[in-house]
């Protein structure tokens, strides 16, 4: 495959990186289309949910303890939690937060969780300064543009060589919705950006692991402190995207340049997010909507099944064959756990990927039973699942578009009902009604910051 043909000195010069800048900058809410604002407000919803869902895991305890030694002020909410923090500490442990479960939104076709990094970074600025919630949307909306292109531009090589996308392109999104909502000029922008391009870093190799929330909140708060020390003249790089060593070329050897720009404010990726219904990796999403589908069917038990076979696209073996995990978060990535527990629970919530759940030994004795059947020719939006009963007889079912995707959406009150579920998992004690109410109108919210005041805990931690 051979990189997009560009004049070399476009590269050189940074005019694709200054392109970015000047969408930032000149971007008003009026040239941001209905679709699109409606779309930000649904990912706000699915962001506050996992959110609070994730709030009191033991990653973020651990993490609020250590960051809190660090702590530089006590201005900014921790989202679930009764603790305050700085504004930086606070975009990285609330990212942390909403990205913890997998549980998150899903950018198609990059596979990028686009909200967490972004909103993060922009409620711990406006816990800091005046913001209302149009100025907030109009900010999350350039900057999951922006770092959106940037995945486009070096995907799929870029996750292939194990670069984790969330985090590496995470932080050029928070850093350009920073500056848009510090109102920074075209040439601090392309500053923050580069300040950005300094600072990004994650490997797929941490995925199951405590470590892979590190890179999320790092996209997050140093996205944040790029466009603030550009704001203060903290220069950087002319080209930090293109240039012969900048980002783009670093992370992939045949980058797509024209993604960059291509329909630039004609084109937006939000509307091309999508919003999970169970807690793990996406691809996972039509295998578990075909296992609880068979889970139904009266014509088998658990104690009937020979083999299970899993059928799909390559990449569902590449990002999900893992057998014998040994913990809950490990089994969100897991096709042979996700395959057992829907199977035999008939549900697939977070109580099915938890330490115990992956101690449970008769899901184990199901997990093992699972092989792929690798099919290039699927979508990698459907999979197929069959049951090989002992009598023989084989019971199949094909999901050719899972509840979540964009040929299948969550609805409006899908979402607000995963917050409200989310809420309750999570043990913060908030009431979500008002939280899920103000969202919906947050356009017409005089001040940002009152969102997220709704999701602080009482009492103590």
């Amino acid at each position: 495959m051979q990189a997009d043909p560009i004049d070399v000195r476009a590269l050189q010069n940074g005019e694709l990186t200054r392109a970015l800048a000047r969408f930032v900058a000149d971007t008003q809410w009026r040239d941001v289309p209905v679709a699109v604002s409606r779309e930000a407000k649904r990912s706000l919803v699915n962001y506050f949910a996992v959110a609070l869902a994730g709030s009191h895991d033991p990653t973020l305890d651990k993490a609020v303890s250590v960051y809190g030694r660090f702590c530089a002020g006590n201005d900014a909410t921790l989202v679930g939690r009764s603790e305050r923090t700085d504004m930086l500490n606070a975009a990285a442990l609330n990212a942390m937060s909403a990205n913890v479960y997998d549980f998150d939104d899903t950018h198609i076709p990059t596979i990028l969780h686009p909200t967490a990094p972004v909103a993060a970074a922009l409620f711990a600025l406006a816990e800091s300064q005046p913001m209302s919630g149009e100025a907030l949307l109009l900010a999350f909306v350039i900057g999951v543009e922006v770092e959106c292109r940037i995945g486009n531009a070096v995907s799929p090589e870029h996750y292939q060589r194990g670069w984790h996308i969330t985090s590496t392109c995470g932080v050029f999104g928070a850093a350009a919705a920073a500056a848009k909502a510090r109102g920074l000029g075209e040439q601090a922008i392309v500053w923050a950006l580069g300040n950005a391009s300094a600072q990004t870093g994650g490997l797929v190799e941490t995925l199951g692991t405590m470590s892979k929330s590190i890179s999320v909140g790092n996209a997050a708060r140093n996205g944040l402190l790029s466009a603030l020390l550009a704001e203060d003249g903290f220069s950087g790089p002319v080209a930090p995207l293109e240039g012969e060593r900048g980002f783009l070329r670093v992370t992939a050897s045949t980058p797509h340049w024209h993604e960059l720009t291509q329909d630039l404010g004609r084109e937006w990726a939000l509307l091309k997010n999508t919003y999970k219904p169970y807690p793990c990796g996406v691809v996972l999403n039509p295998v578990i909507d075909a296992c609880l589908d068979l889970s139904r069917d009266a014509r088998w038990s658990m104690d009937d099944i020979e083999a299970i076979e899993l059928t799909g696209h390559p990449l569902l073996r590449e990002r999900t064959d893992r057998p014998g995990v040994r913990t809950g978060r490990e089994s969100q990535v897991s096709a042979q756990h996700a395959v057992a527990v829907a199977l035999s629970r008939g549900k697939a919530g977070l109580e099915e990927f938890t330490d115990a759940a992956v101690a449970d030994p008769s899901l184990r004795a199901i997990a093992s039973r699972l092989r792929f059947v690798d099919d290039a020719a699927w979508p990698v939006e459907s999979a197929q699942v069959t049951i090989v009963l002992r009598s023989g007889e084989r019971l199949s079912h094909r999901v050719q578009a899972a509840r979540g995707s964009l040929a299948a959406p969550l609805a409006n009150v899908e979402l607000a009902d995963k917050l409200h579920r989310l809420a309750t998992y999570g043990r913060s004690g908030i009431d979500a009604h008002p939280l899920v109410d103000t969202l919906w109108k947050f356009d017409t919210e005089p001040d940002a910051a009152a969102v997220v005041r709704l999701t602080r805990a009482r009492g103590s931690d």
